[in-house]
C-alpha cells in the first residue's frame, strides 16, 4: 500500500558495493562523465541522444525534474553510486507511475561498460525493487528488452520477471523503431 509520506525523503539505499540515490544536481558533472564514458557503449540499446544530452547544464535541469517528478509520485529515478560517491556505476529509472487499481511502472536501466559482468545492476535492481514494492506501494514493474540484447533479458529473469509478449516496432533506438520483448515483476508477497 503507498503511504504519501514515503515522498517526503529522497531514498538512500545501500547494498554491500552501491549506493542508490537521487542524484543531486550538484554532482550533475559525474553523471556527464558517466554519460561520456558510455556514449558508444550505450547507443545501441537507448533512444538517440542530442549534443545538449552530454553537458552540465543538461544534467542538473534533468537531476532537479528528477526530483520533482519524484516528489509528485511519478518517477523514482536512482542513479547507483560507488560506496565513496564519487562515480556513477549505472542507472535505473522507474517511469511512467500509474496509481489507482493498476499500480504499475515502466523500468529502464542502464550499467556502465567497465562495471558490466560484475553482477552490480543485480545487486542494486534487487535493492531498488525491494523499495518500490514494500515503500513505494507498487504491484507491477514492467521492463523491456531488445531480442539481441540477452544479456538484458537474463538478467530480468534472474530478478523473477517473466515474459509477456512481444511488441513489434516498440521503441525507437538509435533512431530506428526496435521490436522488444515485454516482461513483468508482480508483486507477490
Amino acid at each position: 500500500m503507498f503511504r504519501r509520506s514515503v515522498l517526503d525523503e529522497l531514498p538512500v539505499l545501500r547494498t554491500e558495493r552501491l549506493v542508490l540515490r537521487l542524484l543531486d544536481p550538484a554532482r550533475a558533472d559525474i553523471m556527464v562523465r558517466f554519460r561520456h564514458e558510455n556514449r558508444e557503449r550505450l547507443k545501441q540499446w537507448e533512444p538517440r541522444r542530442s549534443p545538449e544530452f552530454y553537458t552540465e547544464g543538461y544534467w542538473r535541469l534533468q537531476l532537479r525534474y528528477g526530483v520533482r517528478e519524484f516528489r509528485e509520485g511519478r518517477s523514482v529515478c536512482l542513479t547507483f553510486l560507488t560506496p565513496r560517491e564519487d562515480e556513477v556505476v549505472g542507472v535505473a529509472n522507474f517511469t511512467n507511475i500509474v496509481r489507482g487499481t493498476f499500480e504499475a511502472c515502466h523500468l529502464g536501466y542502464s550499467v556502465g561498460a567497465r562495471h558490466e559482468g560484475k553482477g552490480l545492476m543485480k545487486e542494486g535492481l534487487q535493492a531498488a525493487i525491494s523499495y518500490m514494492f514494500a515503500d513505494y506501494g507498487l504491484h507491477r514493474i514492467m521492463a523491456n528488452y531488445l531480442p539481441h540484447n540477452e544479456r538484458s533479458g537474463a538478467l530480468l529473469a534472474s530478478l523473477g520477471f517473466e515474459k509477456e509478449g512481444f511488441a513489434r516496432a516498440y521503441l525507437q533506438i538509435d533512431g530506428v523503431w526496435a521490436d522488444h520483448v515485454l516482461t513483468s515483476l508482480i508483486n507477490d508477497p
